[in-house]
């Protein structure tokens, strides 16, 4: 009897970081959220992957690299499910979920042309006003944006 079995076949991190269970429609928003195409590291990325909970999912997987908690929480913005594996000699060492952080600065641009980010040389600056609906306010022009229409910048 044979059975045929799909699986994605991906090389094991040595030591790194996995970001997984990334809606693939927002999986190049974290890239650029991370910087990750700034890297001299091997980075694997994965997209449309079958997922019971998303449908589909995204993963980032990158070797040598440890992200600090507060940069891999700015993708909570657009990937409120995503969740972290620190991976330490072929282990996972730490796994948690991303935590929305009270204020994200300089990642989203402001949606109002009016706003002074748009017209001069200075980091954006929103508040979070709603976890749920993941919603956030320009600091400068009260400006709100969801974050399907948010512009990473």
């Amino acid at each position: 009897m044979n059975t045929c079995k799909k699986e994605l076949a991906v090389a094991a991190l040595q030591n790194g970081t996995v970001i997984d269970h990334i809606p693939s429609s927002v999986l190049f928003k974290a890239v650029k959220i991370l910087g990750i195409e700034k890297l001299q590291t091997h980075v694997t990325i994965g997209n449309n992957l079958d997922s019971e909970k998303l449908g589909s999912k995204g993963i980032i997987k990158v070797a040598d690299v440890f992200f600090p908690e507060t940069t891999l929480n700015r993708i909570a913005l657009i990937a409120p499910s995503a969740k972290v594996n620190i991976i330490r000699d072929f282990e996972v060492v730490e796994k948690h979920q991303v935590s929305l952080p009270e204020t994200i600065v300089g990642i989203v641009r402001c949606n109002n042309p009016k706003c002074i980010t748009n017209n001069e040389p200075m980091k954006t600056r929103f508040e979070v006003i709603d976890r749920d609906d993941v919603t956030i306010r320009c600091h400068y022009c009260g400006h709100c944006v969801n974050s399907k229409d948010a512009q990473i910048s």
